[in-house]
């Protein structure tokens, strides 16, 4: 009966696995990313480089995963509503889209390269406020089903991206990565519109209800 009852829970949710899905691909933008993290590993060997994607998909994937789960604790812990954080969410992704769309990432320099994977790699290229924004507000939209599946296919895809890195990077270019960086930045921008416009939504509704 759980399987069963596990897949009509899914069937019914996947308009929004959907959504959940592309949203959070959009703005992990592991594609985008693709110049920055070969940059970051330009002077370590293919088994270094390997090994420093591996290391930050798992912490990029632990830290996703623990938003996902209590990112509504700490809402009610802060006495935060959803709306709020809805219209502040949307607001800073619209920041991150603006500063992607006019400046692109700044990499840090002298960071050691044993660290790299954690940092600026897994956080914040990755899991970048944005990204935890993000989650949060799927797992009070959609629940915690939903944007745990939608977690698991974006770094899916996303460790698919950097173990095929070098292939990717030959395919798209310089100037291919960069369009797509720019375009991820302009859905990032649309969503974080429609977050703020729901909210806002919500918020009148409820004084006028």
């Amino acid at each position: 009966m759980l399987p069963e009852t596990l897949i009509i829970t899914l069937t019914c949710s996947l308009p929004d696995l959907a959504k959940a899905f592309v949203s959070l691909f959009v703005v992990v933008d592991p594609l985008g990313n693709i110049p920055i993290f070969l940059g970051l590993t330009e002077s370590m060997s293919v088994e270094e480089r390997h090994h420093t994607f591996h290391v930050a998909l798992i912490t990029g994937f632990i830290l996703m995963i623990f938003f996902a789960a209590v990112g509504h604790y700490i809402l009610l812990l802060f006495g935060i509503s959803i709306e709020s954080f809805m219209i502040a969410g949307g607001i800073l992704l619209l920041i991150i889209s603006l500063q992607l769309l006019l400046a692109g990432w700044r990499k840090e320099e002298s960071l050691p390269a044993e660290s790299v994977g954690v940092v600026p790699i897994a956080c914040p290229l990755l899991v970048g406020p944005g990204a935890i924004t993000t989650v949060i507000m799927y797992f009070q939209t959609s629940g915690i089903l939903v944007s745990i599946i939608a977690v698991i296919l974006v770094f899916a895809l996303t460790w698919l991206i950097l173990r095929f890195i070098d292939p990717v990077n030959r395919l798209l270019g310089k100037t291919g990565s960069l369009v797509v960086s720019r375009v991820m930045a302009l859905f990032i921008a649309a969503i974080a519109i429609e977050f703020i416009l729901t909210g806002v939504t919500r918020i009148f509704h409820h004084s006028f209800s």
